[in-house]
């Protein structure tokens, strides 16, 4: 993490929950995702090298700006890990493809003690939200997930809710693509409770810089797939649940 720059607005203190939106070059998407922060909620927009005024125009539009030059998934959804104050920390696509509002009964089912880490399983809606190639290979990889920790999910989606504390105790490494797999990988291993439910999930604004082609899918996929060759962590947490999945009723 670089920098941050924060609204008067939403100083960190005052954010019940914060939002991490990973973000290059996604200045079309900015407007209708932030204005979808639910109220009290800091959203935190990481920006990741863009060259479109995405960085200026959240700032603009009451968000917080962290800057992450290092380029990857992975280092923008950390280092959005790392400014986080929250007691509890959202990730979100900033690309309008989810709905961030949708975190809500994520955020409740976490404070609840329900579950640890909550998970949006994507539903698309229309045609062109989730390409052929990419759901082929989300498919390969919660296949390969489910042989790996026993977590029997259905996408690794990045609409997620969990504890800033125990996100931290993961020690997560992976900087690029493998990043949203190795959190569920690790916190399977460490014995946190895993929910799953279903979200709408809306054709994105822009090009996708991961799954906008077989080249870029398949990278992604490789990415992934050392994550799953790793050994099992260290447990850094107390075990607080089953490390099998808790489905959520449309999660079938």
């Amino acid at each position: 993490m670089k920098a941050v720059t924060t609204s008067p607005a939403t100083e960190p203190d005052t954010a019940s929950v914060d939002v991490v939106l990973p973000c290059l070059n996604e200045a079309g998407a900015l407007p209708w995702v932030l204005a979808r922060i639910p109220a009290g909620w800091r959203a935190l927009v990481v920006d990741n090298g863009s060259t479109d005024g995405s960085a200026e125009l959240a700032a603009a539009l009451g968000a917080t700006v962290v800057r992450e030059t290092r380029r990857g998934f992975g280092a923008a959804c950390h280092a959005g890990l790392l400014a986080a104050t929250a007691d509890i920390v959202c990730f979100c696509d900033c690309d309008a493809s989810l709905d961030p509002s949708l975190l809500v009964p994520f955020v409740r089912e976490v404070r609840d003690g329900e579950a640890d880490l909550v998970l949006g399983r994507r539903r698309p809606q229309g045609r062109g939200a989730w390409p052929a190639h990419a759901r082929a290979g989300n498919l390969a990889l919660a296949r390969m997930l489910r042989r790996r920790t026993g977590l029997r999910l259905h996408d690794l989606g990045p609409l997620r809710a969990a504890r800033r504390e125990e996100l931290l105790a993961l020690g997560l490494t992976d900087r690029r693509s493998g990043y949203p797999l190795q959190m569920v990988v690790r916190a399977a291993d460490a014995g946190l409770r895993v929910a799953e439910h279903d979200v709408p999930y809306l054709p994105r604004t822009g090009a996708s810089k991961v799954t906008g082609t077989w080249r870029g899918t398949w990278q992604a996929v490789r990415d992934m797939r050392r994550v799953l060759a790793e050994p099992p962590a260290p447990r850094n947490l107390p075990a607080v649940g089953s490390s099998s999945a808790s489905l959520g009723a449309n999660s079938r």
